[in-house]
């Protein structure tokens, strides 16, 4: 069974940063792409950034041009650079791992909370 264990998160004030990461328990294989997705309370869950197995990022649009997503093959790892937060970014953050064949796996999910 694959975990995918998310840190990162926490309490920032408006225009901070935060690095977001999710390290995979073992290898996956057949990945098609790894990425974050955020739900706010009473909202639907979002796409924040996906990355390809190719390295193709993919991004929201309300988080264009602030947030950066990388991955590390080698250590099985996707990582959310996150600046210039604004309180909208306020949400619980869940890493994703979507795959050609096989189930889809979620990790479970880190707080990141933007004061104004």
């Amino acid at each position: 069974q694959v975990q995918l264990v998310e840190s990162g998160g926490g309490l920032v004030q408006a225009g901070g940063s935060l690095r977001l990461s999710c390290a995979a328990s073992r290898i996956i294989f057949s990945i098609n792409s790894m990425g974050w997705y955020r739900q706010a309370p009473g909202k639907q869950r979002e796409l924040v950034a996906t990355i390809s197995d190719g390295g193709r990022t993919n991004y929201g649009d309300s988080v264009q041009g602030r947030f950066t997503i990388s991955r590390d093959n080698a250590k099985n790892t996707v990582y959310l650079q996150m600046n210039s937060l604004r309180p909208e970014d306020t949400a619980v953050y869940y890493c994703k791992v979507s795959r050609l064949l096989g189930s889809d796996y979620w990790g479970q999910g880190t707080q990141v909370t933007v004061s104004s």
